[in-house]
């Protein structure tokens, strides 16, 4: 029999997991998958438990949660020789890649993915000892996704971060110095936005990248440089349609590494979480992780 590990966050959703553990539970044992759980208490505890259940060799690893629960559970798993399969079942507010990867927005249809047994080799992004799955990015409006209080989440939906950007909508359109090197040239200038997308959905737009292919080997890296509000609202609708990458005041390609660098401290964002300061090598780990995929 097959040993699965389900690691949820029992108040993601507002608490959608826990209310259909059992129907969880039920499915994959007749799927043939003998299922421990383990409830996430706190920031990290999720990527470690994933850790341990590849050193334990169990087969098949299910994050249960929002995006960051599946960062914290990629973060534990791509760094280990022979990781176990990943499934996910999407419970947060944006549920970025559960989208890129045409995921049911329902858990247990989602569970459903996981019991067909289909997987799909993806792409895991190395920034320093840290690990994202589907974006790396830095600018004022990014903040707005890690800095929303997760109570407020929970109540709220997509509206907590509506509101927190509501309340930096002052600060969004402060550039910042940046400089990148990939292995084919180099590029300076003062951005809003910087983004290193490993998927074609960011944020809950559905193609802010539109030409990303999360098995590709590559990044789609997307910037915005220094312009006004009303350039940068204007843009923020054509992205809506995709339609961004076509305009002459964004900076749109691909690389397999990029070298980011600064004068200026900067936040980075990594999923959705806090990862530090930008500055630093991003490289890609080509079809890194075995995921369910419809």
């Amino acid at each position: 029999m097959k040993r699965a590990r389900l690691i949820y966050n029992p108040t993601a959703g507002r608490e959608l997991v826990v209310k259909q553990l059992p129907q969880l539970l039920t499915k994959l044992e007749q799927a043939g998958f003998e299922t421990s759980c383990y409830a996430t208490t706190e920031r990290w505890t999720a990527a470690e438990e994933a850790r341990q259940a590849a050193e334990r060799k169990f087969d098949v690893v299910i994050a249960a949660g929002g995006d960051g629960t599946i960062h914290e559970v990629v973060n534990g798993l791509a760094g280990c020789e022979h990781p176990p399969k990943l499934g996910i079942l999407p419970a947060g507010t944006t549920n970025d890649l559960a989208r890129a990867l045409r995921l049911p927005r329902d858990i247990l249809a989602a569970c459903d993915v996981i019991t067909g047994s289909r997987t799909t080799l993806v792409d895991v992004g190395k920034f320093g000892e840290r690990y994202f799955i589907n974006v790396a990015a830095a600018g004022r409006i990014t903040e707005v996704t890690y800095e929303a209080p997760s109570r407020l989440k929970t109540m709220m939906g997509p509206f907590a971060y509506y509101a927190k950007a509501i309340e930096k909508l002052g600060t969004l359109h402060k550039p910042f110095p940046l400089r990148l090197q990939t292995p084919r040239g180099e590029w300076e200038a003062e951005v809003l936005l910087f983004i290193i997308a490993n998927s074609v959905s960011v944020g809950g737009f559905e193609r802010l990248a539109p030409t990303a292919d999360i098995s590709d080997g590559l990044f789609d890296v997307l910037v915005v440089p220094k312009t006004n509000m009303t350039d940068l609202l204007q843009l923020a609708t054509l992205a809506m349609k995709g339609e961004h990458v076509h305009d002459s005041r964004v900076v749109y390609f691909q690389t397999e590494q990029i070298d980011v660098d600064s004068p200026e401290t900067l936040k980075l964002n990594l999923d959705g979480e806090h990862g530090g300061h930008l500055v630093g090598r991003f490289e890609i780990m080509p079809r890194r992780l075995e995921i369910f995929c419809p």
